[in-house]
């Protein structure tokens, strides 16, 4: 497959101009929590470990939406699923632990963005509109619709991406305000977003045809594929290609199951990670409220 995605040229397949949008973020990142951080007040510089999630972020970002993966998304729904899943689970939660509270605060005290993350954090909200925002993206008339411009594609994208920070954020705030569910709130929080997301990949799974037209129809898929093949090398490659079977050995229906199944899988895994955080500052918690006995009693006479 390696050797065949090659025809689309660099630009396809590693998006030159997202590489240097992403770095450009890591370097802000870089200089406002370094050299420029006391223009934002006299904080900290951000730790190691803080620095290493947020660049670990950029780096998820730039491989699921910059290189050859992108691409594939369009080709298999399994390399979709990966992408989805990275960009929806994985990557929020590293930003989330990468920016420091002060930065944070800056961030959301604003007039506008207070008020959204305040209610958009509310557990029922971010619940419903995180899962029901990614189920209604996967029915597949919505689907096309959104591979029908680059601009719909991407607010599309970006509001899923929205909705993953207010669901993913009352769980590893840094901000005492927005971390105000109890340990078992955030367990039987952390298990409806389970349950609820699974609908969409059984969805897709157990269903007994193909759904996506992107993966089956030669004029969707072409439509697909203008979204990350510069126009003029797709014109050029468009009389010797017939639809994305040219790419893959999996049929349709394999690729479908197993896209099914790994979002499923990473998801699970990805949650039972936010649930063993949870569990262990839980029992942390617990443990620092018990007073310790003293080292050395006075022996009463």
């Amino acid at each position: 497959m390696w050797l065949d995605i090659q025809i689309f040229g660099f630009r396809a397949l590693w998006s030159p101009y997202f590489m240097l949008f992403v770095a450009l973020i890591m370097l802000a990142y870089f200089l406002i929590t370094g050299p420029y951080r006391h223009k934002f007040g006299n904080h900290d510089k951000v730790s190691v470990k803080q620095q290493a999630f947020f660049y670990a972020a950029m780096v998820c970002l730039y491989v699921v939406k910059g290189s050859p993966i992108d691409l594939l998304s369009h080709i298999t729904l399994t390399a979709h699923m990966i992408q989805m899943a990275v960009y929806l689970l994985v990557m929020p939660i590293l930003i989330i632990k990468g920016i420091p509270a002060w930065l944070w605060r800056k961030i959301i005290d604003r007039p506008v963005i207070r008020p959204i993350v305040e209610i958009g954090t509310k557990p029922l909200i971010s619940l419903l509109l995180f899962n029901g925002l990614f189920s209604v993206y996967h029915i597949p008339v919505f689907f096309e619709f959104t591979k029908s411009s680059t601009v719909v594609h991407w607010v599309v994208h970006g509001l899923l991406l929205f909705a993953a920070f207010l669901m993913i954020f009352p769980l590893l705030s840094p901000l005492k305000e927005f971390d105000q569910m109890q340990p078992l709130l955030k367990i039987g929080f952390i298990f409806a977003n389970s349950v609820l997301i699974t609908p969409a990949c059984a969805l897709i799974i157990f269903a007994a045809e193909p759904l996506y037209a992107t993966y089956t129809q030669g004029g969707s898929w072409m439509q697909a594929m203008s979204l990350c093949v510069p126009t003029d090398v797709l014109q050029g490659l468009a009389p010797a290609l017939t639809g994305p079977e040219m790419f893959t050995p999996l049929s349709t229906m394999i690729d479908q199951q197993l896209g099914g199944i790994i979002m499923k899988i990473i998801q699970e895994i990805t949650y039972g990670g936010i649930l063993a955080t949870v569990i262990f500052s839980w029992v942390r918690g617990e443990s620092n409220k018990i007073d310790p006995l003293p080292s050395n009693p006075v022996e009463s006479h």
